[in-house]
């Protein structure tokens, strides 16, 4: 398949260059061109706690789209769907950690892990107050009793925006680090997968799939998944992850769940409507009213065919902060209620 790069060598600094030229309110680290940090509304890192993740490139505009005002203070880039490695990740955290100390948010993959909490002790060691929040959300890859051991999916937007909001409030890395565990704990997602992405790197597709079948749980980087489904309505496939969804993590009749829709790269926005309308309504069903929407391709593997669902049970604060004004490149405006 064709791509529209210069290199495979130069293919991360010149998508840098260009986000970093389109954007004011993005500067390039001091230390390190692969940080990529907070040019405007930048407050005193002695009083705010800043927020950074470390992640592999090639799932944009996820992590570097939201450095901003009222969420990520940097992020750390890495090689295509490869962690950056410790070295680089104490760059970021040198070049924005003040007194009030940081959280490095660590999406839930192996060499994220590896190197995220590599990092921080290695910030400790120089005095830095840094402290590592896993995230992870994907119900396909662990069960219930084994939470810890899921994989970091598209839900995590929910912990990176709720955070970021409240550390913008001025709360401490304490208040921050717990509000995010129990972030983390309400929230749940699933992806499917229709057609698969073309690494940029090989020029290969990364699995194969036939016509008719549809991947339930398919990770981020292509991970396998829990089961197959044939193709069909969408209202079906859609009734049958809420269902899957809502076994994982209960939610009793009356309640509210935050959503969010999030296309894999190569879905368009007609699908991903269809889809919000569908959960909407398998909701409805459970006595659940779904509010205070994310939709659209925000976490992607290039231009893999698929989508994922994330429902969060918002507590009042959590909701307030989800929907809280920020300033980004790529993350939108949430608004309080759905139409």
């Amino acid at each position: 398949m064709k791509k529209l790069f210069n290199s495979a060598d130069t293919m991360v600094a010149d998508m840098l260059d260009g986000f970093c030229s389109a954007f004011p309110q993005i500067a390039r680290g001091t230390s390190d061109p692969r940080v990529v940090k907070r040019a405007t509304h930048v407050k005193n890192p002695d009083e705010k706690v800043t927020l950074l993740i470390g992640n592999g490139s090639g799932h944009e505009p996820i992590a570097m789209g939201f450095v901003g005002r009222g969420l990520l203070d940097a992020n750390v880039v890495g090689d295509v769907f490869a962690a950056p490695s410790a070295d680089l990740i104490l760059d970021g955290l040198t070049e924005v950690t003040g007194r009030a100390g940081s959280i490095l948010l660590i999406s839930q993959h192996s060499g994220d892990m590896i190197n995220g909490r590599a990092a921080t002790m290695m910030a400790s060691d120089l005095g830095i107050r840094t402290v590592a929040l896993p995230m992870y959300d994907d119900i396909s890859a662990a069960p219930p009793e084994r939470k810890k051991d899921r994989r970091g999916a598209p839900g995590t937007m929910f912990i990176y925006k709720i955070l970021g909001a409240a550390a913008e409030e001025g709360r401490s890395l304490d208040d921050l680090v717990a509000l995010g565990e129990t972030v983390r704990d309400r929230l749940v997602t699933l992806a499917a997968a229709v057609t698969p992405p073309v690494s940029p790197l090989t020029g290969k597709e990364m699995f194969s799939l036939p016509e008719d079948e549809i991947f339930l749980g398919m990770g981020v980087h292509g991970e396998p998944g829990v089961g197959r489904a044939k193709v069909g309505p969408v209202r079906d496939l859609v009734a049958q992850m809420a269902e899957k969804l809502l076994a994982d993590r209960p939610m009793a009749w009356g309640s509210r769940a935050c959503v969010i829709i999030n296309g894999m790269g190569g879905t368009t926005l007609m699908e991903l409507l269809t889809i919000w309308k569908e959960t909407r309504r398998a909701l409805d069903q459970q006595g659940i009213t779904a509010i205070a929407p994310m939709i659209g391709s925000y976490v992607t593997t290039q231009e893999m065919g698929g989508f994922s669902i994330s429902f969060l049970e918002p507590d009042d604060d959590m909701l307030s902060l989800w929907c809280a004004p920020s300033d980004t490149p790529f993350f939108p405006s949430i608004q309080m209620e759905a139409p």
